[in-house]
C-alpha cells in the first residue's frame, strides 16, 4: 500500500516508517505547519497539490487533526488517527464523523463516551511500543551512572509557571473553596474521575468570568470538559506528582528526568531532560523501579510512558488505570498502587526483592513485545479499515 503520513514532531515516526516499509509499504511524509488549525486555506491547496493525481491507500498520524480528515474526505483518502494525548481537544470536532474516518483511542472510558453517543468512527486499541530497541541499543555504549536509578520518575511535574490553573487565581472566594475541596477528594480516588461531573453552572459561570473558554465553530467541546481537563486535572496531576515523589524519596534514591530543570523534589536528584529514543529505554531498563503516575484526565487508558517502560523491559510500579487488566495481569506484569501509603510499602518491597522484581519485569516485556509491537498494531488496524484485504 501507498502510505500518506502526517509528519508533524511527535514520537513514533521511525518505528511506523520502519514498520510500514519492512512489511513492504511506501511510506511518503507530508508536513505543513497549519496541520493543528481547525481551517486553513495555505494547508488545504497544499494538501491537494502534493496529493495530486497519485493514489494513496490511506492516511496516517498519531493524534487525530480535523483539517487533515476534511482533506482526506475531500480527496477520497481514509485517514487513520491513533491517539496517544488525552485530553485531545480537537477530537471534539464536527469532522469526526466523517465517514473516511478510523480513529483509534487508547483510553476505553473515552471511547466508550464517543461510540456510546453514536460515533461510529472510534475504536478501542492500546498504543505500540517498540520492544526491540532496547536489545539494540544495549549494544552500544551509553552514560550508564546518568540513565541508571534505584528509583526513577520520568515526567512532567506540571509545575511550570504560567500554567492554566493559575489563570483561575482571581475567582472568588467560595470558588476557591470549591476547587480546593474537590481537588482534595478527586487526590483520595484512584480509577475514577469525577471532576466534570460536579462543575455546576454556578461555578462555570465564575470559571468563564476570569478564565474565558468559547468553544470553535466546528467543535462541540464544553466548557466542563475545558476547565475539567485542561484546567483542574493538570493541576490535579502536579499535586499528585509531588506528594507522592516526595514521599517516596524520603525513603529511597529518587531520580527525575523532566524537562523543567529547576524543579525540586526533596531528596531526589533531577537529572533534567533525556531524549525519548537515544536515552530513555537506558533508564527505564536501568531502574530497579520505575514509576508512572499518570496525567489525571486520562481516564482509564494505558499511557504511552506505562507502554514504554514495559516495552524497554522495566519494572513498572503505576498508579490503576483499568485498561491495564485487559492486556496485563497485576503482579505478574507489573504492579499498581493504591494510595500514597500503598506507593511507599512497594517502592520498599521491591527494591529488596530483587528476583520477584526482575520476572515481574520479564513478564511484562514478554508480553509487550508479543502482544503490542508496532508491526500487530498495524495488523490489528488495517484488518479493521482494509477487512477485505487482511481477512
Amino acid at each position: 500500500m501507498r502510505i500518506l503520513y502526517l509528519d508533524w514532531p511527535c514520537f513514533g515516526k521511525v518505528d511506523v516508517q520502519f514498520t510500514l516499509e519492512q512489511a513492504g509499504h511506501e511510506f511518503v511524509p507530508f508536513f505543513h505547519k497549519d496541520y493543528q488549525e481547525r481551517t486553513s486555506i495555505e494547508f488545504d491547496k497544499a494538501f491537494t497539490e502534493f496529493v495530486g493525481d497519485t493514489f494513496y491507500d490511506c492516511c496516517f498520524s498519531f493524534n487525530y487533526f480535523p483539517i487533515v480528515s476534511n482533506n482526506c474526505q475531500k480527496l477520497g483518502i481514509k485517514y487513520i488517527a491513533a491517539l496517544y494525548d488525552n485530553p485531545y481537544v480537537m477530537l471534539y470536532s464536527y469532522s469526526l464523523i466523517n465517514p473516511n474516518n478510523y480513529v483509534f483511542m487508547f483510553d476505553k472510558q473515552e471511547y466508550l463516551k464517543l461510540k456510546n453517543g453514536g460515533i461510529n468512527t472510534v475504536y478501542y486499541s492500546t498504543l505500540p511500543v517498540n520492544s526491540t530497541i532496547i536489545d539494540y541499543l544495549q549494544e552500544k555504549p551509553y552514560d550508564h551512572e546518568k540513565l541508571s536509578a534505584d528509583v526513577s520518575f520520568v515526567g512532567s511535574l506540571y509545575n511550570e509557571d504560567h500554567n492554566f490553573f493559575d489563570r483561575l487565581a482571581t475567582v472568588n472566594d467560595y470558588i476557591k473553596g470549591y476547587l480546593d475541596a474537590i481537588m482534595e477528594a478527586q487526590l483520595k480516588i484512584q480509577g475514577y474521575n469525577f471532576i466534570e461531573e460536579v462543575l455546576t453552572p454556578d461555578i462555570i459561570a465564575e470559571l468563564q468570568r476570569v478564565a474565558p473558554y468559547q468553544s470553535t465553530p466546528s467543535g462541540i467541546e464544553t466548557p466542563e470538559y475545558i476547565y475539567s481537563n485542561y484546567f483542574i486535572d493538570r493541576k490535579l496531576t502536579s499535586i499528585e506528582r509531588q506528594r507522592l515523589l516526595t514521599a517516596v524519596a524520603k525513603h529511597c534514591n529518587l531520580r527525575l528526568y523532566t524537562l523543567n530543570k529547576n524543579a525540586v523534589i526533596p531528596n531526589a536528584t533531577n537529572m533534567g531532560a533525556i531524549d525519548y529514543y537515544s536515552e530513555m529505554p537506558y533508564v527505564f531498563a536501568n531502574s530497579k523501579i520505575n514509576l508512572n503516575i499518570t496525567l489525571r484526565s486520562i481516564q482509564t487508558g494505558i499511557p504511552l510512558r506505562g507502554m514504554d517502560i514495559l516495552g524497554a523491559g522495566g519494572f513498572l510500579l503505576t498508579s490503576f488505570q483499568s485498561d491495564f487488566l485487559d492486556y496485563f495481569v497485576p503482579d505478574e506484569d507489573f504492579v499498581y498502587y493504591e494510595s500514597q501509603e500503598d506507593l511507599v510499602e512497594k517502592v520498599e518491597y521491591y527494591l529488596s526483592h530483587e528476583k520477584q522484581r526482575k520476572e515481574i519485569a520479564h513478564n511484562g516485556h514478554e508480553k509487550a513485545k508479543k502482544n503490542h509491537s508496532f508491526e500487530k498494531f498495524f495488523e490489528n488496524i488495517f484488518q479493521i479499515v482494509f477487512p477485505n484485504t487482511y481477512d
